[in-house]
């Protein structure tokens, strides 16, 4: 049996994937693939999972890109099949309904980038670097990158690192809108792990709600967001952890949810 390309680590209610590939930049082969596609589902399934945390293993890399050994040798049709279970996974990830968070800790460039911006939180190292350079190659991102960078930085930049194929720093990754906030890469796990406990010790079904608005708003435009939100807070009022958190605030007390 092949070593597993993602190391799965659970604890207090946080999954932590670790792409575990440090000698080939953690890219994306098919094997990682399938290995994350899994890890989702797990996340998915399992009621006990607040949190989602991706990294990378090793200092130099989150992900480089794909597996550009494997890419090499897809056929169109490989390709096609390639490119939509990619887009699969990023959407899975993005549709979660529980917050992932990217701990960007070197390269996030191509595939590495795409699943980065899948993620609802990303915090970067400050000596990380940000790219599409899939048009060196000859290609173009197919994991969802051209939609998604749009989405989030807007045309402009996405035409520029699409098309010219350069990488950017933190701090303009930052400026853009693809980073929450840079750290220093000794204090870059301490700053995920402040988020985490946070993100934690939230409702489940509030997060899940707001995740899901604010993905449907987006997408569907605000008539069908609003009407969204509406049925998403009725929910959230009919839950066991609605009745905590007013009886909390009310008793001048912190709340405590179950996901009730």
């Amino acid at each position: 049996m092949s070593e597993a390309c993602v190391v799965v680590a659970s604890s207090e209610g946080v999954l932590r994937l670790t792409l575990n590939r440090p000698d080939k930049l953690n890219a994306l082969n098919r094997q990682t693939l399938t290995e994350l596609h899994a890890a989702i589902e797990t996340a998915r399934t399992d009621n006990r999972t607040r949190v989602v945390v991706v990294t990378g293993a090793g200092s130099k890399a989150f992900i480089a890109g794909a597996d550009i050994s494997e890419l090499a040798r897809l056929t169109p049709v490989e390709a096609l099949e390639f490119s939509r279970f990619g887009q699969s996974l990023m959407t899975r990830i993005e549709r979660l309904g529980k917050p992932v968070i990217a701990a960007v800790n070197g390269f996030a460039l191509g595939g590495g980038m795409e699943l980065a911006m899948a993620c609802h939180f990303r915090l970067a190292s400050a000596q990380s670097r940000w790219g599409q350079p899939e048009i060196n190659l000859g290609v173009i991102p197919g994991f969802g990158g051209t939609q998604r960078l749009t989405r989030l930085a807007g045309r402009a930049a996405t035409l520029d690192l699409c098309l010219t194929g350069r990488t950017i720093d933190a701090e303009r990754a930052l400026a853009l809108g693809l980073v929450h906030s840079v750290h220093s890469p000794d204090e870059l796990a301490a700053a995920v792990d402040a988020l985490v406990t946070q993100l934690a010790q939230c409702a489940p079904h509030a997060m899940r709600g707001i995740l899901d608005a604010t993905l449907i708003g987006s997408e569907a435009g605000l008539d069908v967001g609003l009407e969204y939100e509406s049925a998403a807070f009725a929910v959230c009022v009919g839950t066991d952890d609605m009745r905590e958190g007013t009886r909390a605030f009310l008793e001048r007390r912190k709340p405590t949810f179950t996901g009730g």
